[in-house]
Parts: C-alpha cells; structure tokens; sequence
C-alpha cells in the first residue's frame, strides 16, 4: 500500500483515510454505524441549522438494491461489495429564521459536507472505510427516495472494510491505493484570487 506523506505535521487519520473500491461485505453492527452518524451529528452548521439528513440501507436488507440501483452503473459495478450505502441530502431551507422559519441557506451543502467528512473520519478511526461519490442517477433517485423539493440530493457513500482488490477490473485494481494531493500552493492564496488562475 502507498504510504502518504504530508508537508506539514497532521493528525496520521488524515492520511489512513482513503477511498478504496474494494470490500469485503461483512456486516456493520447497528452499533458502529450508530457511532460513524454520532460523528456526523456533532459537525459544525452556520447557525447550527444541522441540514444534513442520511438514508441508508444495510447489505441484505430490504432496501439494499434498490439503494444500488440508483447508483449510475459504473459504480454499481463496484459499490455492491460495501456493507452499507448512504444517500447524503440537504435540507436547503433549514429553520434559521429569527421567528425559527425555513429560510434558504447558501450553505447547506456545505454544511453537510462537513458531517460527511466527520462520518468518513469516525469510520476510519474504527476500522472502517467510506468511498463517497456523485455517480448517481440523480433524477430517479430523487423520485425513488421521495425527496420533498426543498431537499437536495448531494451525494452517497459506502462503508465497509477493505477487501480484496482482485474483484475489480483490471483499470480499478490499478488505482485500489491511498491517493496523493495537490500542494498547498495550488490551492491556498494569501490576499486576493491568483491572476495566473483561470
């Protein structure tokens, strides 16, 4: 496995967490996956508005392939390996009105990604991994789950423990290794936007 390395001294969770293709279906007890939406729970919101929903189903259960079918194919090709898949969704009118009324939030996506990042980090931590992803069938599965229009569907994820690499396809075996990142410079900018950026 490539050993990630980075420039400046960080927590090593940082670098354990990766996003691998390749697991070994056993079960997530209700207790840890409890745990990983105990994480999500306790990340920061502009005016803790707290948007984020998950609908998720466990391997085996009712829901399970309905849940993957929404996925576009390429990842149901892989995905069906995972023990549990999650839809991420935003509520885009969360209460923060002074009078507690629904009011449009320029942040809500945002927001719920930061209780992704945290589910994502807690499953780390625990032995787990999360692959999170946009490869979805956004329009069915808008109808499928029953999303009232106020609620954006953002994104999915799965979680499991890593299997063997050997079920993928040749081209994802390839890539089944912790990733690299782009330096800091080309992403952090002190003072206004760079002029040599697009």
């Amino acid at each position: 496995m490539t050993v990630r390395t980075p420039d400046h001294e960080i927590d090593p969770l940082f670098l354990e967490r990766w996003s691998p293709r390749a697991f070994d279906g056993s079960d997530v007890p209700d207790a840890d996956l409890q745990a990983m939406f105990e994480a999500a729970r306790w990340a920061p919101s502009a005016y803790n508005s707290q948007p984020w929903h998950f609908l998720y189903a466990k391997r085996g259960d009712a829901n399970w392939e309905r849940f993957l079918s929404l996925l576009i194919p390429f990842n149901q090709g892989w995905a069906y390996s995972a023990s549990v898949l999650i839809y991420m969704i935003s509520d885009t009118m969360p209460a923060t009105g002074k009078d507690g009324a629904p009011q449009p939030s320029s942040t809500h996506a945002f927001d719920s990604g930061a209780a992704w990042a945290s589910l994502a980090l807690q499953a780390t931590r625990m032995g787990y991994h999360a692959h999170g992803m946009s490869g979805i069938q956004y329009e069915l599965a808008r109808a499928e789950l029953g999303l009232p229009e106020r609620y954006q569907l953002n994104a999915a994820c799965v979680i499991g423990r890593i299997g063997d690499p050997a079920q993928l396809d040749e081209k994802q075996r390839a890539r089944e290794f912790p990733s690299g990142r782009k330096p800091q410079s080309a992403f952090v900018h002190a003072g206004n936007w760079p002029a040599d950026l697009p």
